[in-house]
């Protein structure tokens, strides 16, 4: 018999889409049979969730994930934490952020006890987990601390056979240039290379984008490119490591569409996120990369304006589970 990986999954920000979302992907079949799923939250949530999307699930509660004895149920362990009347749906909630907080942490405990083979987050707002409590930069940083992980992590996002990493992520756009340093772009190549190969990239090819207009333009527009990013290109293909550029941000992904690169490494958050977003919405996964578990979430927001509306489209959630069983070798 086939072993079945056991997949976390959170609910996300119950003010949010997060909910809703989970409850119409448990219903499509071929995600359902995928995976031993172990929803983790509320049931009150849960339940607001099914009401949200109009569908109902079929699961069996547990109080811990040793209960676990049939690989094709679907679990779910009720933390407790969070009624339904401490928050309103579309607006930010200090308990909603608490109560995303403490149910990532026992999510990610799972998980580095070996006792769940990855875990899936529905959409989280940072701001109201900031709120409840969990002051970190963001939820990479945030896990990075739980697992005492000091370096070799980022962000990574993937849309297809498409990936994506960015030399800085959540800061002012008038930090980046300041970030934007030879040995931090050649981490960040050599972090897409073992991400691509520890996903099955045989031989990644990876494209780097520019930071300033036009590339620099020689540097009269800029000398990022030429002080920083030209020599950890260089430095990283003198390590056999096949990766081109500095691109010019505004048609690199003009050339990603007839080049055969696997992943495009960004100076910074949006400079990656608008194109992605643009491909396909609908299907973008990040993936917490660099750490010793898997960790996959929809590379969309909470989507406070439409929830509770039933409208919310749960194709990148599809996704980041697909993607968190792939990952997990299975």
């Amino acid at each position: 018999m086939i072993r079945k990986p056991v997949i976390g999954v959170t609910l996300g920000d119950a003010a949010g889409i997060g909910p809703e979302l989970v409850v119409k992907v448990l219903q499509i079949a071929d995600v359902r049979n995928l995976a031993t799923w172990v929803l983790i939250g509320d049931e009150r949530v849960l339940n607001q969730g099914q009401t949200d999307a109009g569908q109902t699930l079929s699961y069996r509660n547990i109080q811990n994930i040793e209960q676990i004895d049939n690989k094709d149920e679907l679990y779910f362990i009720d933390l407790h934490n969070l009624s339904t009347d401490a928050y309103t749906q579309g607006q930010l909630s200090v308990d909603s952020g608490k109560a995303t907080g403490e149910t990532l942490t026992y999510a990610l405990k799972l998980a580095q006890q070996k006792k769940l083979d990855g875990f899936v987050f529905a959409p989280i707002n940072k701001a109201a987990l900031h709120s409840g409590g969990f002051h970190f930069q963001d939820e990479l940083h945030f896990f990075a601390s739980l697992l005492d992980c000091k370096e070799g992590f980022s962000e990574i996002n993937v849309l297809g056979d498409l990936w994506f990493t960015r030399v800085t992520s959540h800061v002012p756009l008038k930090e980046v240039s300041s970030l934007v340093k030879k040995e931090r772009v050649g981490r960040i190549i050599r972090f897409a290379q073992q991400t691509l190969l520890n996903a099955g990239f045989e031989n990644p090819r990876i494209a780097v984008a520019a930071l300033n207009p036009h590339a620099g333009d020689n540097g009269l527009l800029g000398m990022e490119e030429i002080e920083e990013i030209q020599p950890a290109i260089k430095e990283a293909q003198e390590q056999g490591i096949q990766v081109d550029g500095p691109y010019p941000a505004d048609t690199i992904f003009l050339r990603l569409k007839t080049n055969p690169f696997d992943c495009l490494v960004s100076m910074y958050h949006d400079q990656a996120q608008t194109g992605m977003k643009l491909m396909g919405f609908n299907k973008g996964v990040t993936v917490s990369g660099g750490l010793p578990v898997i960790i996959t979430t929809p590379a969309h927001g909470t989507a406070f304006d439409i929830a509770g509306q039933g409208i919310a489209d749960p194709g990148a959630t599809e996704q980041a589970m697909k993607l968190a069983v792939k990952l997990a070798g299975f």
